[in-house]
């Protein structure tokens, strides 16, 4: 393949099935177009996104992440490198990140007890621009569903009931990211990206982005490297490590990266991934999909555990 698809949501469910399943199986991603997401909510998150980046790193450095572990707050550059998923070293990812992730949530031993740490570790929020809260409230909650019809169509591609994976996912432990790539200071250092080469380790990835230059490329088969368009009307959604482990590698989780910008490119990029996973205490288990099970039985919230430890640097760069 050395296109990824676009597949158009105006049209049924049943009829997606059979193009996104596919896809999925001969690249692992796929672009969704008219997708429902407001353009008014997109609009508003870019607009505290980079009103966020803009504030000096002292200001950002308030809210910094907690703890490696916990996925919140400000990422500063040098604090990630993507490329340890795969067990690979490389300079730090030329970035910077605010995240967040489930809010509003009930006050129950679920979501308070030793077994939800740290997927429902409170979110860090900054005094700062003051609409960047209700901009990612919102626009958490329009991806969402779009996550869950997107699911729907992923089940009945895998001629499952539509509502298969419903129950597993209804106390998601998604993230939601903004990431600053901005323009390199100097040369980049020998080996080093926006964002190393890497598969994500969640169910699927929904990435809206600003801007094409210097942006996400997918390793095709044959090793090529694939950009997607950059698009205003449309998501690029891939299969994440879970996912492809709940098919048994029926489906791909593949290889992409964050590209450099060309020599002398002065302009930021803002990317918003929002990682879809289901519930902590799932347990996937390999789906019959031809031949014996690849993996043995895990949960989401140890496999997640175990997997985004890697990504953290001890050592902060300037």
């Amino acid at each position: 393949m050395t296109a990824i698809p676009v597949l158009d949501l105006r049209r049924r469910d049943v009829e997606l099935a059979p193009d996104l399943g596919r896809a999925f199986r001969d690249i692992g991603f796929v672009a969704l177009e008219h997708h429902g997401v407001p353009a008014d909510v997109i609009r508003r998150l870019y607009q505290a996104a980079n009103a966020f980046f803009d504030l000096p790193a002292i200001d950002k450095k308030k809210v910094a992440r907690p703890r490696p572990e916990q996925n919140r707050g400000f990422i500063a550059y040098g604090e990630e490198t993507l490329a340890r998923l795969a067990g690979r070293q490389t300079p730090p990812d030329y970035k910077e990140i605010f995240s967040i992730g489930p809010f509003d949530l009930p006050d129950d031993t679920y979501y308070t007890g030793p077994a939800a740490y740290p997927s429902f570790a409170p979110n860090v929020w900054p005094a700062e621009p003051p609409d960047l809260q209700s901009a990612m409230r919102a626009y958490w909650h329009a991806v969402t569903a779009l996550a869950h019809r997107t699911l729907g169509i992923c089940a009945r591609a895998l001629d499952l009931p539509p509502d298969f994976f419903a129950a597993m996912t209804d106390r998601q432990i998604s993230m939601l990211r903004l990431i600053c790539y901005p323009p390199y200071a100097q040369a980049p250092a020998d080996g080093q990206l926006r964002a190393g080469v890497h598969t994500d380790l969640n169910m699927l990835t929904f990435v809206h982005a600003d801007s094409d230059v210097g942006g996400l490329e997918v390793r095709a088969r044959d090793g090529s490297w694939i950009a997607p368009r950059a698009s205003a009307d449309s998501y690029v959604v891939n299969v994440g490590d879970i996912l492809m482990r709940w098919t048994n590698d029926h489906w791909l989780s593949t290889p992409h990266r964050v590209a450099n910008p060309p020599a002398g490119w002065n302009r930021r990029r803002i990317s918003v991934p929002f990682f879809f996973q289901a519930n902590y205490d799932t347990v996937v288990s390999c789906l019959p999909t031809g031949g014996p099970p690849k993996y043995p039985p895990v949960s989401v919230g140890a496999y997640r555990a175990e997997r985004f430890a890697r990504t953290s640097n001890q050592i902060v760069n300037p």
